[in-house]
């Protein structure tokens, strides 16, 4: 298949089906030559996040089925294991990469096969704390690993002027690498080891000055590159160059992302992950509009939210880690640019960091999404919850399951952080709530975390008892019969409880408050002898209805929940109006 051809495909199946476009677009040709170059199935290529591994899917067995990306029951939107032998690992959260190659190639050490392994990192994936870790663990670990760098942004290092572009080709070329290496074979064989010493010092210097190298050289690893990544011809040739180097390798590869289609070249940030979209025939004009991944209103409401509560109180920052817009704070990064902080792919750090500024008095609100928010539980609870320090956890995409499957199914959260001793866990049933929880959690000398799904926010019927507390209610009653069942449920599935409670004839009862619940009126509840039952957005191992002791508990079961639409889900696990009425009569 031509680079042309697969990027077809590519746009042909994301805008049917929503996906990550642009970095996928500008990986191409790098998918094709580490497939060129290395057998996928025998040799380890382990991506760091599966954005930019669409061409891969393509070029390894996988082309005749990429219309199903990401739909139930079709293929995966990132790389794994049990969907092809050509994919090395799961790859859904930056950072671990080269973490994985290093043991893949250590063990091929103890083992004494001969398989290459490849991680492919990109640049934003780099700086993250794990990467470093690795990066510094490189040579004492393993004998080889090849390090991709997929340079689509940052740019690692800025090679400028021809002397420099010179040299990047030179260095990745075949049969300078080959000549080279006769030539020190020889010095060898002849011990002139003096040369080879003076050669390789010159070497470095000048390769140093010009391409920036010396900072992965001081790990050990050779660099080689720039190179450009839309090259085929070039990138064949560097990776072939360290497929036969005997030492551990960097290939630092420059590309674009959104390569090929012109308004995710112009803005891929809008076109990194996107829903559906209408695709404009052969080339799109430059001021296409980028498409929408649906809409976001909880992330715009606690986007706008929180920057009322930062005109009233100046010791609120904000921080997010490389998700300004995803999780609604660019008003709040324009406004108050000296109270925002964006850290990259470096949610450890982030809360660490939060952790800090509420020590030294400010207010932090760490927006982030359930699933990454797992890559940092030991630092939410040594750094936050064990001194208490008043940190608001702002937890995006909740409760949400999709397309994006495994590994971003934000089901965790509640699970994870409701042992955590001092921390506080709510979760708003609309945005009026969602502004109270932030004022109650500006006032409360501990960390919260608050937590919302993704999407509209929808409407809440009226009449509720106990509107502002740690929970309220609304009573369904059947004509003559007092209600036998309250339905606990969590934020926006509360509406579903209400649903539910009406088909039944029950109480729906909005748990505001998850740690702590609303013990009181749980007992009421108990004493006139009403069935009690959860209905939460989160997994039902160590949930709310877990905390509550809720006879029949409903929520995502305890198995990694696949990839497809948020209704396909819910009704598949019985999780829809129909499917929870049907388990109560």
């Amino acid at each position: 298949m031509t680079a042309h051809e697969i990027r077809r495909m590519i746009l042909e199946s994301v805008s049917k089906n929503g996906g990550h476009l642009a970095s996928s677009l500008g990986a191409v040709e790098l998918a094709m030559a580490l497939a060129d170059v290395f057998e996928p199935e025998r040799d380890r290529i382990v991506w760091d996040v599966g954005h930019q591994a669409y061409a891969w899917k393509i070029l390894t067995g996988r082309a005749g089925s990429f219309g199903t990306l990401r739909t139930l029951g079709g293929i995966s939107g990132f790389p794994n294991p049990s969907e092809s032998p050509a994919d090395a690992a799961v790859a859904g959260h930056a950072g671990v990469a080269l973490s994985i190659a290093e043991g893949y190639a250590a063990a091929r050490d103890l083992r004494g096969s001969g398989e290459h392994v490849v991680a492919v990192v990109g640049d934003s994936s780099l700086v993250n704390g794990t990467s470093f870790e690795a990066l510094n663990n490189c040579v004492a670990a393993t004998k080889k690993v090849i390090l991709v760098l997929n340079d689509n942004g940052m740019s690692i290092s800025k090679p400028a002027g021809s002397f420099s572009r010179f040299l990047g080709r030179l260095i990745s070329g075949v049969r300078y690498n080959r000549v080279k290496a006769a030539a020190e074979k020889a010095g060898h064989a002849l011990k002139l080891t003096f040369l080879r010493s003076v050669y390789h010092g010159l070497e470095t210097r000048i390769k140093s000055l010009f391409l920036g190298n010396r900072y992965f050289e001081q790990f050990g690893l050779r660099y080689i590159g720039p190179v450009d990544g839309h090259d085929l011809k070039a990138l064949k040739a560097a990776l072939t160059v360290a497929k036969e180097d005997k030492r551990s390798v960097i290939v630092h590869v420059v590309t674009k992302k959104g390569r090929g289609y012109p308004p995710a070249e112009k803005d891929p940030t809008k076109w990194h992950g996107v829903g559906p979209f209408p695709l404009v025939p052969e080339i799109a004009p430059l001021d296409a509009p980028a498409p929408s991944a649906g809409p976001l209103g909880w992330s715009d409401a606690f986007g706008g939210a929180l920057c009322r509560v930062a005109e009233r109180d100046p010791r609120v920052v904000a921080l997010t880690a490389g998700m300004a817009d995803g999780t609604g704070l660019r008003e709040f990064a324009d406004r108050f640019r000296g109270r925002f902080y964006d850290v990259g792919i470096s949610e450890g750090h982030m809360v660490s960091f939060a952790a800090g500024l509420a020590a030294g008095g400010m207010r932090p609100f760490v927006a982030v999404y359930s699933t990454f928010l797992q890559r940092a539980a030991d630092q939410v609870m040594h750094d936050v919850c064990l001194s208490s320090l008043p940190v608001v956890f702002c937890v995006d995409r909740a409760g949400v399951v999709g397309a994006d499957g495994v590994t971003h199914q934000g089901v965790f959260d509640i699970a994870m952080l409701r042992a955590f001793p001092n921390l506080t866990i709510c979760q708003p049933r609309d945005a009026e709530d969602l502004a109270k929880l932030l004022d109650e959690a500006l006032l409360r000398n501990g960390p919260t975390v608050i937590r919302y799904p993704r999407g509209k926010i929808g409407k809440v019927e009226s009449g509720e008892q106990g509107v502002g507390g740690l929970s309220c209610r609304l009573e369904f009653p059947h004509p003559g019969k007092r209600p036998g069942v309250a339905i606990w449920a969590t934020g926006d599935w509360y509406a579903k409880a209400c649903e539910v409670a009406r088909r039944v004839g029950g109480v729906a009862v909005h748990a505001r408050y998850i740690k702590p619940f609303d013990a009181e009126l749980l007992a009421r509840q108990r004493a006139d002898g009403m069935r009690i039952v959860s209905l939460e957005n989160g997994s039902v191992a160590g949930g709310l209805g877990e905390a509550i002791g809720a006879e029949l508990k409903f929520g995502w079961p305890d198995e990694f929940i696949p990839h497809g639409s948020q209704s396909e889900l819910e009704r598949k696990y019985g999780l829809d109006a129909e499917g929870v009425s049907g388990n109560l009569t």
